[in-house]
């Protein structure tokens, strides 16, 4: 007999340890039961616009059979067979895919099972390239400011939010940071009115300080996620490649979050027109129906590896998985059936204005992004730019404005992992009624959060 939803909510208090959340809190947690398209049910039978893809994860929509079919066709010719010295057909035709499918030479693929272990590999792989090239001493990694890459302890040691580092310290040493593309409170330019690039000439200066001959790699994501959706200013990218070439340091585009169609391309840095050494993946790499993660390479980061001359030494035991896998090939297959990178981009200048149509909100500060992934900023003063801080944040954010957009039907996040701001990255098969929508709840629970905290 299935427990009644009283029961699944006093199992999960006592049992279920949530991610990210406190586990003292006494409140019966959301349960969400089933999914179709761009929308979810909760176990009491409400309905919620999915404004954030599950976590920038479920690029073609909920509920989709086709997904399950791969799965379930899958698991009944081989449910498991691992890809440590053996192959499986599934991860070899979606290596090759994946290959086909990445920029210039990115031409190898390791997979993993999520996001922090495709980064962990990256930067394992990067430290033994260098070995190989007779310079052992390469071990350092150089990212930005508010940089989620995860939470595993070497991908925190890049991870450039401090707070999340601090109980786990001391990380893996080697990590270390320089400033972002926050260009709405940006300090480096702001006194000669426009764009100098000194953002991405921060990340020389910070590989100077730390020596050259000691840094391994430098990761950075299309468009940044904590702290809100960060864009690059134009002739970012050129100029941090230029940097890494003059010093001889990889390249790691970390696209765990902006592949697989977030921006409206395959990969984020296929919009900004950069060529990274290494790409991490997962998340929409199977839209979610199972998990997966990979670590795409070059030739040229590959080549030291070829022939037996050298091994990677380094694995997973879920990696790779065979249903995994054709889940990710059926994904694929709806990306090119429907046109899912097209979808975005005809509909991202109408999601962009819909966001911008809020700003007659005097709380509405910045709003930023690309594709479908944007933040508006929150602010107590547009012209000052002033934010909130502390308990005052704490309660508009957390005590009042996320409750009130999961009561008003979107399920969204409001962040303050940097200055407030609310994130919205849906299915990326949404289209005008979804935008419509978003920009409704929005206004709503923005008005009503200007007038409690501000007016």
């Amino acid at each position: 007999m299935e427990p009644t939803v009283e029961e699944l909510e006093r199992l999960a208090a006592d049992h279920l340890w949530m991610h990210f959340t406190p586990l003292a809190d006494d409140t019966a947690p959301h349960i969400i039961s089933r999914g179709e398209g761009c929308y979810v049910w909760d176990s009491r039978g409400k309905r919620y616009l999915d404004g954030l893809s599950g976590l920038f994860v479920v690029q073609v929509g909920h509920g989709r059979s086709e997904m399950a079919a791969a799965a379930g066709k899958q698991a009944g010719d081989l449910g498991y067979f691992p890809i440590w010295t053996y192959a499986h057909p599934t991860a070899i035709k979606l290596a090759a895919r994946l290959a086909g499918l990445a920029p210039g030479d990115i031409n190898r693929v390791f997979f993993t099972t999520g996001g922090s272990e495709a980064v962990e590999t990256a930067w394992k792989l990067a430290r033994q390239y260098h070995r190989s090239q007779g310079e052992p001493g390469r071990f350092k990694v150089i990212a930005r400011d508010l940089a989620y890459h995860g939470t595993t302890l070497g991908a925190l040691a890049i991870t450039g939010l401090a707070s999340i580092r601090a109980p786990y310290e001391p990380v893996t040493p080697g990590g270390h940071h320089c400033v972002n593309t926050n260009q709405y409170r940006c300090q480096l330019c702001a006194h000669v009115g426009s764009c100098t690039l000194a953002c991405a000439d921060d990340i020389e200066r910070a590989i100077l300080r730390e020596d050259p001959s000691t840094v391994a790699a430098v990761f950075l994501e299309p468009v940044q996620n904590a702290g809100g959706c960060f864009t690059p200013p134009e002739g970012y990218f050129q100029r941090v490649r230029e940097i890494c070439d003059k010093y001889g340091i990889l390249l790691v585009s970390d696209e765990v979050i902006c592949a697989f169609g977030r921006l409206g391309y395959m990969f984020g840095c296929e919009r900004y027109g950069y060529q990274p050494d290494i790409i991490t993946v997962a998340k929409g790499l199977t839209s979610g129906y199972a998990p997966l993660g990979a670590t795409l390479i070059s030739d040229r980061v590959a080549e030291p590896f070829e022939g037996g001359r050298e091994t990677f030494l380094h694995g997973l035991t879920f990696a790779g998985h065979p249903v995994s896998c054709a889940v990710a090939l059926e994904n694929l297959d709806v990306f090119e059936r429907e046109g899912v990178l097209e979808n975005v981009r005809s509909n991202e200048s109408g999601f962009r204005d819909a966001l911008l149509d809020l700003g007659d909100i005097p709380i509405v500060g910045d709003v930023r992004g690309a594709g479908y992934f944007w933040g508006i900023e929150l602010v107590k003063d547009q012209g000052t730019r002033e934010t909130f801080e502390g308990e005052e944040e704490e309660e508009m954010l957390r005590g009042f404005l996320s409750p009130r957009l999961f009561e008003l039907g979107l399920i969204c996040r409001a962040d303050d992992r940097g200055d407030p701001v609310v994130q919205l990255a849906p299915p990326l098969v949404s289209g005008p009624e979804q935008i419509e929508e978003i920009n409704g709840i929005l206004r709503k629970a923005l008005s009503e959060t200007w007038e409690r905290f501000v007016a």
